[in-house]
């Protein structure tokens, strides 16, 4: 092989490695988040999947004002119990109900429309 096709095989590794660590990156929290909060599956909440912290459910990149929130309260790139607890007394979608009265209602904090 030449020096070329080793650096585009090697770039297109790294690519791969990337967007599957994207990928899964959703699972470690929803089982933090759903361990920590009790979730309900038929719950707005519970449906809700990655739209919790994001504005759509596929995880686009574009976070929802609770994820934001999250977001800066992540501890190590990670969401953890100690992150999720730091935005509960917040109103992160400022629908003047705080992030943990709507996830103990089962409705998503970073939705207004969600009460």
């Amino acid at each position: 092989m030449r020096k070329w096709q080793i650096s585009i095989a090697a770039a297109l590794t790294v690519a791969i490695m990337l967007v599957s660590a994207a990928a899964w990156a959703f699972p470690p929290f929803l089982k933090v988040f759903t361990s920590t909060y009790k979730v309900k599956s038929d719950s707005a909440l519970g449906k809700a999947s990655c739209a919790t912290c994001h504005t759509a459910k596929d995880k686009t990149d574009k976070l929802n004002p609770y994820g934001q929130s999250l977001q800066k309260a992540m501890q190590g790139g990670k969401v953890t119990k100690a992150s999720l607890v730091k935005v509960e007394k917040l109103d992160s979608d400022k629908d003047k109900v705080s992030n943990i009265k709507e996830i103990k209602a089962g409705t998503l904090p970073g939705n207004a429309k969600s009460k």
